[in-house]
């Protein structure tokens, strides 16, 4: 009997649709079913770039004998994280509050009203290593549920009463009194916080499994003063280095299981890819140019990374899949994490010849003994670098490599993670004069804007042109981010309204009392919704939606946008003073605030020139501007952007206008003579 997933708009959960398991999707339909049949639920949290999700589908969800036992006792949801992080958040705060621990696969189970009473990750098809068999585990708790249900329905009250205390004390009065309570360090007591955790040896935070952690490194960015530059920037160049960045192909890795970046868990996320995209770009910007070694390293990471995402994430309706799985199979047809990335000196022979291999062998630091498999390896850049030489080498062996078995891609569409990379491919494009890659990111933005955005409601996925879920706050906010970014680079005034339209749906349906947003709308089927403030894999919620507010407002001339940013960024003091390295774009936003106590506001700059490719003068504007200034770039008569075109002309050639605040400096025509009136405090 088939189960209730064949049309869903996930490829995660198509996955799951031929599984004995008689799975419903989230939402009203299996709910009902758990209160008519007075079941439980079984809701399994995973997505389609998980390895262990797999692994446990293969072992347990594919088994009939399993299948009949979890049919019997449970009504069973599968549940797409990445199509419904409201869920997964929400139940992942169970979990932990009920193991002390979480991950994916997310195994919960709960009353028939959704109430967790126990929960798990992984659980194995037979007892290994103390954990019990998944169908033991089913079997137990659905006998529990029939034998001693006052008890399971007990705990489950006890449970969500604990998590909706969990949130409610987090959330301030209306007057937002929580913030009164909270000393704010000052700026170099934030720094010294965040680097007390750095690893001056291999770059980065903490360890040994290690995240790339882009907004930490935006933060590091702001202020330029050396230390917190040169964490910025030697994590940087580890990370692009390293084997946790594919050096053939382009793009991140999800994180590094060591230290050293040196062997990655090897699935691609296209949140992470766009994020990242953006911060190597404006490390790329920080950096000197009489240290052209680091600034080649960026550019190889921007590159190869925007290659990648055009070569292999491209989807036919012109937008960017979410992720690409860890595994795919050898050339016997088993099933190896990682093994597409992974080469020894033999291949590397295959691929380049003999002399070719023997000279780029030491500079990849490929050894006869692998470090993942066997005597497989993944490839990192060592010592100075012929990149010419070197980048046609990776081109020989990027078309050797296509020859292997793909992992699989995840085909979804996200709007947040799309509107990320539209934001940094427009950041990267004009700070390294690559106008293609803003033209794409205006193909992109156009073609998300017509499949996601529906009578003034904004959709966070899709799957080929079929509408998924709804979205949720960090959509609205990053693609706000990313229109307000292409209105600057082009002096389109439309993506300029749409950006607007798209951050007033978010402030109406999102805010909070207190100033911060709700990670998403409320839905009753959520019994205990959570809210996260710090930085995770992405920026919150919150800390993405005052980004966005002030570039919009700056650029709109909308003040009260402004002033919200200014209500959610004082709610999010408390997690920048108690934890700023998980507050990466908070504490970023803290220390442009700290920088405009001290006379250096943020900048509006306007440059008008020609239609077409940017000139010197507007790259020089973006590699040289404040963090959160609005740069905006249009030719002489630009209409909208609140009148910052006007009367402003280009009579002799390319001219900068720079303003701060209520004060505009003087006209800059000559790019060498942009950087005193973007610096320049007031």
């Amino acid at each position: 009997m088939p189960n209730h997933l064949a049309d869903a708009t996930s490829p995660y959960l198509l996955s799951h649709a031929a599984n004995p398991v008689d799975w419903f999707g989230w939402g009203p339909e299996a709910f009902d079913e758990a209160r008519v049949r007075n079941l439980p639920l079984l809701v399994s949290v995973g997505y389609s770039s998980c390895h262990w999700c797999h692994v446990m589908a293969l072992e347990s969800f594919s088994d009939p004998a399993v299948a009949e036992v979890v049919n019997q006792y449970f009504v069973a949801i599968k549940v797409d994280r990445e199509e419904n992080p409201d869920v997964d958040a929400s139940l992942m705060q169970a979990t932990l509050a009920l193991t002390g621990s979480g991950g994916w696969p997310n195994t919960v189970f709960c009353t028939p009203d959704g109430r967790p009473f126990f929960a798990g990750t992984y659980f194995p098809p037979e007892p290994r290593g103390g954990q019990p068999a998944f169908v033991d585990v089913v079997r137990a708790l659905g006998q529990a549920w029939q034998e001693r249900r006052d008890e399971v329905v007990q705990q489950a009250g006890e449970i969500t009463g604990q998590l909706r205390a969990m949130a409610s004390a987090q959330q301030p009065d209306e007057a937002g009194h929580e913030d009164a309570a909270v000393r704010m360090p000052t700026a170099q007591e934030l720094l010294d916080a965040v680097g007390s955790d750095y690893d001056i040896v291999n770059g980065g935070f903490g360890g040994p499994t290690k995240f790339p952690t882009p907004t930490l490194i935006d933060a590091l960015l702001v202020k330029g003063d050396p230390t917190s530059l040169d964490m910025a920037q030697n994590t940087c160049e580890h990370l692009v280095r390293g084997g946790v960045f594919d050096q053939v192909g382009g793009g991140f890795h999800r994180y590094s299981t060591d230290s050293q970046w040196t062997v990655p868990h090897f699935e691609k996320m296209l949140n992470d890819n766009g994020l990242l995209l953006g911060t190597m770009a404006r490390c790329w910007r920080r950096t000197a140019d009489h240290d052209p070694d680091r600034r080649a390293l960026y550019d190889h990471a921007v590159r190869r990374t925007v290659g990648w995402l055009r070569r292999e994430m491209t989807t036919e309706e012109g937008l960017l899949a979410a992720s690409l799985d860890a595994d795919s199979d050898d050339l016997a047809g088993h099933t190896h994490e990682g093994i597409f990335y992974l080469w020894n000196p033999q291949l590397l022979v295959d691929a380049l010849g003999a002399d070719e291999a023997e000279w780029l062998r030491p500079l990849l630091h490929l050894g006869d003994e692998g470090n993942v498999e066997g005597d497989l390896s993944t490839l990192q850049m060592r010592g100075r670098l012929d990149w010419e030489r070197i980048n046609a080498d990776l081109d020989r062996m990027l078309e050797y490599r296509a020859l292997r078995s793909r992992p699989a891609r995840d085909e979804k569409v996200i709007t947040a993670w799309n509107a990320m990379v539209i934001d940094s491919l427009v950041e990267a494009g004009m700070i390294l004069r690559e106008w293609s890659w803003v033209e794409w990111a205006c193909e992109l933005a156009e073609n998300l804007w017509n499949a996601h955005w529906r009578d003034g409601r904004l959709l966070r996925t899709s799957l080929h042109g079929r509408p998924g879920t709804s979205a949720v706050t960090e959509d609205h906010a990053h693609l706000g981010l990313a229109l307000a970014g292409l209105a600057g680079a082009t002096g389109r005034q439309v993506w300029l309204e749409r950006a607007v339209q798209v951050l007033d749906v978010a402030v109406d349906r999102f805010s909070e009392a207190g100033g911060a947003f709700a990670d998403a709308s409320g839905s009753d089927l959520v019994v205990a919704p959570a809210r996260a403030l710090t930085d995770d894999a992405n920026p919150s919620a919150t800390s993405a939606m005052v980004k966005a507010l002030r570039r919009v407002g700056l650029m709109a001339g909308r003040d009260d946008l402004v002033e919200r940013a200014e209500q959610a960024s004082r709610r999010l003091a408390p997690v920048v003073a108690e934890a700023p390295r998980y507050a990466g774009w908070a504490l970023a936003d803290h220390l442009i605030a700290d920088d405009a106590r001290r006379g250096l506001r943020p900048a509006a700059v306007v440059v008008v020139e020609e239609d077409g490719a940017p000139g010197e003068l507007a790259a020089a504007a973006w590699r040289m501007a404040p963090s959160g200034s609005a740069l905006m770039r249009g030719a002489a008569g630009t209409e909208g952007f609140d009148g910052w075109f006007d009367e402003r002309g280009d009579e002799q050639g390319p001219t900068a206008y720079v303003c701060r605040g209520t004060v505009c400096f003087e006209p800059v025509t000559d790019y060498l003579e942009l950087k005193d009136p973007l610096w320049r405090r007031v």
